[in-house]
């Protein structure tokens, strides 16, 4: 046999040769022939615990035929706002009050002045944002400088523990305000940006900067998260994103195991689960009562409704099929195949809708 006729010949774009191709422009599909599921509802009705969704010019009533389609009983829209931004979006969303719940943020006005008479308007304006309507506050968020999400005014320096934080706390719990907070990152974005990252693909663009003077670390933020749910036992604390422990699922289980208090949401972190399919439906079942369903969906001002549609389908079909090996490039940037988690029916209902009713009656 003539051996150079059966070499592969060169490629006639340079461009997309192995040798060539780009990290940020691999898009693998999968040859895989296997059963491919396709979910337009949810198998129960749905409360999303987890949206972003109040940006002016979006019309709420395309996100509703949206949410209608999937089977999306209500969304909690977390805005981080109080004052002004806050009764904004109450009037936005008036018409739909039975659609969406919102919550606030804190006020942090002041915060960096000497005394601490801003604890009392904060508290104050807590107070009167429930009354606004306000059913919970969230998403807080620190990743390493301090609480940042809430506005007007970001609460850098100030971590979930210092002992400012704790009068609001205390107040959520006496209003009955469950608080979501979004603490660290995921941990490739801590990782070095190297070859060995397996998440680098993502978590380049979410990199945490290590030279950030008085920055904390992963476990150092994690360990502020867990004394703030220990230290206020009557204040309902939910963990977006799985704290961000997806790395390690038995961190937040721990947590789960020690503090009745504590409830998780699965928003915006299928990608780095679906990737593990056994050992997430491992923690699914062992922690069914205390997880929460959520998106993450309207981060984006520009949210797409049709991206809305499509992000639907995927966690649906994460959660309720068994199929193996597919991809889904236009929602997450990891280049990793999905699978699919095959919950059961109780399980489902449970993170949909029940857990959620559960909590806010708490």
């Amino acid at each position: 046999m003539d051996l150079d006729k059966v070499k592969p010949k060169p490629l006639a774009d340079v461009s997309s040769s192995p040798e060539h191709i780009r990290l940020q422009d691999y898009r693998p599909k999968s040859i895989f022939k296997t059963p491919e599921t396709a979910i337009v509802k949810a198998a129960f009705p749905v409360i999303d615990m987890h949206t972003h969704a109040w940006q002016p010019e979006l019309d709420v009533s395309k996100w509703i035929a949206r949410m209608d389609e999937a089977n999306i009983e209500k969304s909690t829209v977390l805005t981080f706002e109080t004052g002004a931004g806050f009764d904004a979006v109450t009037k936005q969303y008036a018409d739909y009050a039975n659609r969406f719940d919102l919550w606030c943020g804190f006020d942090y006005t002041g915060y960096d002045q000497p005394g601490d008479s801003w604890i009392d308007h904060a508290v104050a304006e807590l107070e009167r944002c429930h009354r606004m309507g306000a059913k919970g506050v969230g998403e807080l968020g620190d990743k390493g400088l301090g609480e940042f999400y809430s506005r007007p005014v970001a609460g850098y320096g100030l971590h979930l523990d210092d002992p400012r934080m704790k009068p609001l706390f205390e107040k959520c719990g006496q209003l009955h305000m469950p608080v979501n907070i979004h603490i660290a990152d995921p941990m490739w974005m801590y990782l070095p940006m190297d070859a060995t990252n397996d998440g680098l693909m993502n978590a380049y663009e979410w990199r945490i900067d290590h030279t950030q003077p008085g920055l904390l670390d992963h476990p150092t933020l994690i360990k502020t998260f867990e004394n703030v749910v220990r230290d206020n036992p009557g204040t309902i604390f939910i963990a977006c994103h799985f704290a961000n422990c997806t790395y390690d699922l038995s961190i937040v289980g721990k947590m789960l195991d020690r503090y009745p208090n504590l409830y998780v949401d699965n928003a915006a972190r299928f990608a780095e689960t679906a990737t593990i399919p056994r050992f997430a439906k491992a923690f699914y079942e062992k922690y069914q009562d205390r997880l929460l369903f959520g998106t993450d969906l309207g981060y984006d001002p520009k949210m797409n409704m049709e991206y809305a549609a499509k992000f639907y389908r995927t966690a649906f079909r994460i959660m309720e099929t068994t199929d193996d090996h597919f991809y889904e490039h236009e929602i997450f940037t990891y280049h990793w195949p999905l699978y699919g988690l095959g919950l059961s029916a109780a399980i489902l209902e449970k993170i949909y809708r029940l857990n959620a009713l559960k909590l806010m009656q708490l």
